[in-house]
């Protein structure tokens, strides 16, 4: 960008999309001495942007509501399957305490291993599909206005042999309003084609019949490495769950693709109204497949099972009414795109996965009451947090608009407001969580035993939720700016730093230590998304002009 010779404020900023352009562009723009002077040092630092315009977090503004309207929905069918599986906990509680920490090790490996390949996935296709689904609709509305302009031009040189030409329309003659609403109500009966849609469908059935197979041979290993001996009474329940569990795989990872597909058209409705319609059938399914037809623990997980599939065939029909899903050719696929960014930020949650399992090991390495426990805890920890992820949803999902626009004052505003949202948020669940916990731990379990050491894990799991929500906001903020590598790569340094802490912690402080470790860990994440922003790097360049 050249440089001017007044002081001037600089408008627009060449857009980062990735992390190649991250590197390419490093140097700043110029900034005048005057401009420098009058805006003195606000300008320079970055890290404020949080505090902008704080006293309007709650206002009903446009940009507020656009954020509910996408975050209230997203976080309630993101809760709706860590419910489930709460409520499959407590019904599994209620066989005993052996089958309750064997399905507690399952379901952590299942989450875990489910996480390490959609996670990626559905973050990428949100962002994707949103700049698409802008770029798509600014380009119509482009052309829209050319062929405005060229049907004027055309009238105005046809006026000496046409006089009716440019003057006032007759009363048989469709108005151009007319004309526009006959061609809005027809773009929106027309089914959009989104190369990254299909994308992420081929991938995700690609991923989930690998994770069946991958977790149908492998599910014993996996066990003896978190911790279950292969004589421990934990085993045989552990291995039917995990095995009968891994058959959902493909319906889980379509199912939360297809969730990626909607969030970025900005539609958290739909895939609210399928997992919470699929959710209440594995509620259903649960008491009658483990208790009336006595299938106990493999009740458990073929009810999990079924609904995975239900949740499947429903955002699977409603996405077919708005989009073609089968591309015009193999061509049009996007899978380079993907596979690039997606092994971004698979690194990323290879880190994550390796510090959440490894603290449920070594949890289960210290016996079944103890893992019982972390199991109960890791799970309300998990389904509480996952409220702040519905604002990071919206926040990727207008953000991705955002930048597809170049519209850096909304960016800003964007991610100002919903970083302050989700520090009151998790200031609430820390309340909420320490009263539930303190008086209905006994909702989850009878051992006494068990119920002892949620009381002491409870102070981590309560005051650590603040820390959760900026965490998982910050995530959705950089990767609405597709910063996929920088949240890869930081992760892995706070990755290293929190199994340290994990190994150091848990051998000399047992339970409390497992729990002090993950306090740390959030903490460093939550530092990591800060330092991108607040520094004014990468794709938040333009907060430092």
């Amino acid at each position: 960008m050249a440089e001017v010779q007044v002081p001037t404020v600089i408008e627009e900023v060449p857009p980062v999309s990735n992390a190649e352009d991250v590197l390419v562009c490093s140097d700043e723009a110029p900034i005048s001495t005057e401009e420098t002077t009058l805006s003195g040092k606000k300008r320079k630092i970055p890290f404020l942007v949080i505090f902008k315009d704080a006293s309007r977090v709650f206002k009903k503004d446009e940009l507020g509501m656009e954020i509910l309207r996408i975050a209230f929905p997203a976080a309630l069918a993101l809760t709706a399957d860590p419910i489930a599986s709460l409520i499959d906990t407590a019904f599994v509680g209620r066989i005993g305490p052996v089958q309750l920490a064997a399905v507690g090790v399952s379901i952590a490996v299942f989450n875990q291993v489910s996480r390490v390949t959609i996670f990626p996935l559905v973050s990428i296709t949100t962002s994707f599909v949103a700049e698409e689904e802008t770029v798509g609709r600014v380009l119509a509305d482009e052309q829209e206005s050319e062929k405005l302009e060229k049907g004027l031009e055309t009238c105005k040189d046809m006026k000496e042999f046409i006089p009716e030409c440019g003057t006032e329309k007759t009363t048989d003659q469709p108005s151009s309003n007319t004309v526009g609403k006959s061609k809005m109500s027809k773009s929106k009966h027309e089914k959009k084609h989104i190369p990254s849609a299909s994308s992420a469908l081929v991938i995700g059935g690609i991923l989930g019949l690998l994770q069946t197979i991958f977790l149908i041979f492998a599910s014993k290993l996996i066990l003896v490495f978190m911790g279950v001996k292969k004589d421990s009474p934990m085993m045989t329940p552990a291995l039917r769950y995990l095995t009968l569990r891994s058959l959902g795989s493909p319906a889980v990872l379509l199912s939360l693709a297809m969730q990626g597909i909607f969030r970025g058209f900005k539609d958290t409705k739909t895939p609210l109204i399928a997992t919470v319609a699929g959710d209440l059938a594995n509620i259903i399914l649960d008491p009658i497949l483990m208790f009336v037809c006595r299938l106990g623990v493999s009740g458990a997980a073929l009810a999990h099972v079924i609904s995975q599939y239900f949740i499947a065939v429903l955002l699977l029909w409603r996405l077919m009414k708005h989009i073609d899903l089968l591309p015009p050719s193999f061509k049009d696929l996007q899978l380079s795109r993907f596979l690039k960014n997606g092994s971004l930020l698979l690194v990323r949650v290879i880190a994550v996965t390796f510090c959440v399992t490894l603290a449920a090991s070594m949890a289960a390495r210290q016996g079944s009451i103890p893992m019982a426990a972390f199991q109960i805890c890791l799970q309300v920890w998990l389904t509480t947090s996952l409220l702040a992820d519905g604002l990071a949803v919206a926040g990727q999902a207008i953000l991705a608009s955002a930048f597809a626009e170049k519209d850096y004052e909304k960016a800003k505003a964007t991610a100002a407001r919903v970083l302050q949202m989700s520090l009151v948020l998790g200031l609430g669940l820390s309340i909420f969580i320490g009263l539930g916990l303190m008086f209905g731990a006994g909702i989850f379990t009878r051992d006494i035993n068990v119920i002892h050491l949620i009381h002491i894990g409870l102070p981590f799991v309560a005051a650590s939720q603040p820390l959760n929500s900026l965490a998982f906001v910050y995530d959705g903020v950089n990767f609405g700016a597709s910063d996929f590598a920088y949240t890869g790569y930081s992760m892995v340094v706070v990755a290293v730093v929190s199994i340290i802490c994990l190994f150091f912690l848990s051998s000399s402080n047992g339970f409390v230590g497992i729990w002090t470790a993950l306090t740390i860990y959030m903490s460093l994440r939550a530092l990591a998304g800060f330092w991108r922003m607040g520094t004014g790097t990468g794709p938040w360049k333009f907060l430092r002009s």
